[in-house]
């Protein structure tokens, strides 16, 4: 398994393969706000690791197993960015918690997680009472 260090690179490697086709050492460097010469250490190590090839001075491609622990990484940040939104975090906070939290979770507790999810998107009148909920926790709160 991946280190969560590792995880950060290989879910932002996925990413931008996803989005742009292809991942450059100064465009990781930017979105982990890391120095490019600690991208290009850890795309060593990654390559040593099996998770992407790397050919210095060329690039890299994620392998296929890189690609699966990338897509399974992504999956787990859309997850719990969708949880604390069901539950009610406010906006601005969602992404920082998600951050804080990924690599500290079981990948059972990530499925479960995914069990009350799906619980709750199968009705919408769920959300809506906890909303509800939420709602009389403020008020009670506040007076």
């Amino acid at each position: 398994m991946p280190t969560p260090s590792m995880e950060d690179y290989i879910e932002q490697i996925y990413n931008l393969m996803e989005s742009k086709g292809y991942a450059r050492v100064s465009d990781i460097a930017e979105a982990l706000e890391v120095h490019p010469s600690s991208v290009t250490k850890m795309v060593q190590k990654l390559d040593r690791d099996d998770y992407l090839n790397y050919e210095k001075y060329r690039g890299f491609i994620l392998t296929p197993k890189g690609k699966k622990v990338g897509e399974r990484l992504v999956f787990r940040h859309d997850l719990l960015e969708e949880f604390l939104q069901i539950i009610g975090v406010e906006h601005e906070n969602i992404y920082n918690d998600v951050e804080g939290i990924e690599h500290h979770l079981s990948w059972n507790s990530i499925d479960r997680i995914g069990d009350v999810v799906n619980y709750f998107k199968q009705d919408e009148a769920r959300v809506e009472a906890l909303k509800r909920t939420h709602q009389e926790a403020e008020l009670e709160s506040n007076s």
